[in-house]
């Protein structure tokens, strides 16, 4: 809780952390309203789901541009520019007045928000170099904490009753907040890195951590995506016990976010990646019993243990010898997207095809699979 004291008692790192938790207020608050849009649009769930890819189209595309935007004008320029277009480009969706102005204004929500992502974790990993402190995974935590507000959001759609006038709201308040805080990050610059010729030795590191980021980025997305599922179906659990899992995941994933800087200060980024799957794995191992409630507490380790493990591969990719933090950070972002939009797409297509309980074995291999990959980071480091 070091971290969290820090964030709430320095508005140096107040300010950065409130970016976090900016990014998922909005794209929180765009998410409750997916089904409102549809119904307004009279689209079906293919088209929908058509739209939304857009979203993604949108990240990818940003991903290959960002760092070098973040480095001609600066990581904390760049953070307030993502701030700015970020809080613009989320209001269209929501007054799209058909499919194809939908599909437009997704892709442009997603591309500002790729950027947002981009050079509020290189920001938060250059404050960590020059500050000697640790609040990566806190960071995380408000990004976490964002999702929980815009989610408590949602008790005001029948007050509302008007998704744009929501939206416009929360956009508004939010922003001011970031107008206040701003000026404590614009003038930060990457600190410049001494880059070395490309070798395969360069980018083993990145390539393993881009690895681990897919892996667990992608467990993430079939978790939201398929714990009440399994609990329904595998554990056939009671219909008010469907969201639990979900729920405990999701509590354990904040709390541990503000829990790891202090780990990570005492046993160093590649141990507490190695502990956080090692707690993975005891989590899907307890939600393979099916038994409700102890597969329930399954979901909840399992939130914990992948609480800690994405904040410290955002510290360790931004911290690579020879690449600037911002191409490390990049990366990191870019293999943790693809998995986490593409692992639940395939896993589904297990679920389908096999079984549910065949997703889950596969993701407990994964976290194996992470846990294995902290051996060669940890060769790499001493």
């Amino acid at each position: 809780m070091k971290s969290l004291k820090l964030i709430l008692s320095n508005p140096r790192y107040f300010a950065p952390a409130w970016v976090f938790a900016s990014l998922n207020i909005w794209f929180g608050t765009w998410a409750i309203y997916i089904p409102t849009v549809k119904e307004q649009l009279g689209i079906d769930k293919a088209s929908l789901g058509f739209a939304i890819f857009f979203l993604s189209l949108g990240v990818f595309t940003v991903f290959p541009i960002a760092a070098k935007i973040i480095n001609k004008i600066g990581v904390g320029k760049a953070t307030w520019f993502g701030v700015i277009v970020s809080s613009v480009a989320v209001l269209f969706p929501l007054v799209a007045p058909n499919l194809y102005t939908l599909m437009f204004s997704l892709f442009l929500m997603g591309a500002t928000n790729g950027f947002t992502d981009i050079s509020m974790n290189t920001l938060v990993t250059e404050l960590e170099k020059e500050d000697q402190q640790n609040f990566m995974s806190a960071a995380h935590g408000f990004f976490s904490l964002g999702g929980v507000i815009a989610g408590l959001g949602s008790l005001m759609i029948p007050v509302f009753k008007n998704p744009a006038l929501h939206m416009g709201i929360v956009v508004f308040l939010v922003f001011i907040i970031n107008l206040f805080f701003y000026k404590k990050y614009v003038h930060i610059k990457a600190a410049p890195v001494a880059k070395e010729p490309f070798s395969f030795k360069l980018f083993k590191p990145l390539l393993v951590i881009g690895i681990v980021s897919f892996v667990i980025m992608g467990s993430e997305g079939a978790v939201v995506d398929w714990s009440g599922l399994f609990l329904k179906e595998i554990s056939v659990a009671p219909e008010n016990l469907i969201g639990m899992g979900f729920l405990g995941f999701s509590i354990t994933m904040t709390l541990g976010r503000f829990l790891g800087d202090s780990i990570s200060a005492k046993i160093g980024p590649v141990k507490i990646v190695a502990l956080g799957a090692l707690i993975a794995v005891i989590g899907f191992l307890l939600v393979l019993t099916t038994y409700t409630f102890i597969s329930i507490i399954g979901f909840g380790l399992v939130g914990l243990g992948f609480s800690v493990i994405i904040p410290e591969l955002f510290r360790i990719g931004g911290n690579v010898k020879g690449v600037e933090s911002s191409q490390g950070v990049s990366f990191i972002a870019g293999t943790g997207y693809s998995g986490f939009l593409l692992a639940p797409v395939v896993l589904g297509f297990l679920a389908e095809s096999y079984s549910l309980n065949l997703t889950f074995i596969v993701l407990l291999l994964g976290s194996l699979v992470v846990l294995g990959a902290t051996f060669i980071l940890g060769k790499r480091s001493t």
